[in-house]
């Protein structure tokens, strides 16, 4: 089943419903929309007629029309782009975190087009957080990179490298909107080894909402992952903000390696 299936609520809205309830109006405009969609009149990417001429056309009120746009939202079939208005969604991409591969490699697997922008990057110390993460002493040198991803041409990922400063000397001259896998295996010797991993919602402010086009506020998905070397040295501390409505993550503990240690870490590549 895809993301363009007709969901439990179109479901419910067609039947009518079963106890003789006329469908609401945000209901009758979802079906609609989804229908569009569906069918393929409105097609991934394409941009939907502005909030006051979806009123217009469906003889309803704004409000009306932003809860319906909210909830297939939701859905994942349409996403909002700050100050441009509301876009039909492409398919989620399908993220699985056990496959060792790196993110141009698995998006161009998918037929899709991968893109990276190096937003900053530049010396920090260890915040607190990192300190947890990463197991480190504070005022440990770190060195950041900011960047920017996108699939198709649409920003879906911000992410923060906070690296281990004494094990990359040159950093800045590299060219950082590569693969920093295998920037560290070709220039540094620094091979993957595992890698553990936190995900929980969070919320787009300041340059995550904009690199996003996101409103303030808006919720994400949040990745935190701390890299490991072979030897099982901390590398690395990736911290991704993704758009909710770009990814789906599948995990396929087949492909997991059990660890001597017992400890539930997962095997990947930034």
């Amino acid at each position: 089943m895809t993301d363009r299936d007709v969901t439990v609520t179109e479901r419910l809205s067609e039947q009518g419903m079963a106890d003789g309830r006329t469908p609401s109006k945000c209901e009758q405009i979802c079906r609609t929309l989804r229908r569009y969609i569906g069918s393929g009149h409105l097609a991934a990417g394409q941009q939907l007629p502005a909030e006051r001429a979806l009123s217009e056309r469906f003889a309803t009120t704004r409000i009306t029309i932003k809860e319906a746009l909210s909830s297939l939202e939701a859905d994942g079939l349409i996403y909002r782009a700050e100050r441009r208005g509301w876009f039909v969604a492409p398919p989620r991409l399908t993220y699985d975190p056990a496959i060792h591969t790196h993110f141009h490699q698995w998006i161009g697997e998918q037929q899709r087009t991968a893109e990276t922008r190096v937003l900053a990057h530049g010396n920090q110390l260890a915040s607190s957080e990192l300190c947890r993460w990463m197991g480190l002493e504070p005022f440990t040198p770190l060195y950041e990179i900011r960047r920017q991803r996108l699939i198709d041409g649409r920003p879906v990922l911000h992410v923060s490298h906070h690296l281990l400063a004494s094990r990359f000397p040159g950093i800045a001259s590299a060219p950082l909107a590569s693969s920093l896998t295998e920037l560290y295996r070709q220039r540094y010797g620094i091979g993957q080894g595992w890698a553990s991993l936190e995900i929980t919602p969070s919320a787009a402010r300041g340059e995550i909402a904009r690199a996003l086009n996101l409103a303030q506020g808006s919720a994400v998905l949040r990745l935190v992952r701390v890299n490991h070397d072979e030897e099982g040295k901390p590398v690395d501390c990736d911290i991704e903000h993704w758009r909710p409505d770009a990814i789906r993550i599948c995990l396929d503990t087949r492909a997991l390696q059990p660890l001597a240690t017992g400890a539930r870490q997962v095997q990947l590549a930034e």
